[in-house]
């Protein structure tokens, strides 16, 4: 029987980063079994697409996910977001809107 996975490199390296976005693309072509040159061009095309963007912290690049952009395929009517939360993705840093802070 074919070796096969259920989500393609992009979708490996958009879950990787949204399990650690500090991983570099070293990291994430180690983790997930790719070559680093294809995990840069693969990161590039998540970027072209506004799924991910890359913020240049000292020599290395942290990603950040945009979590309300739509998924782009005839099959499915969510975001990116929608897709990694159901995933097991927990959104860091922000606060879920309609959420008030008490004061002490």
């Amino acid at each position: 029987m074919a070796e096969w996975n259920l989500f393609t490199s992009h979708g490996l390296i958009l879950v990787t980063i949204a399990k650690n976005p500090d991983m570099t693309a070293r990291e994430i072509s180690n983790d997930i079994g790719l070559t680093e040159r294809t995990t840069h061009k693969i990161i590039i095309d998540l970027e072209d697409i506004g799924y991910i963007n890359r913020v240049k912290v000292g020599r290395q690049n942290k990603y950040r996910i945009h979590s309300t952009v739509p998924i782009q395929d005839e099959v499915t009517n969510t975001s990116i977001g929608e897709l990694l939360a159901t995933l097991g993705w927990k959104r860091h840093g922000r606060r879920p809107k309609n959420t008030k802070v008490k004061n002490l």
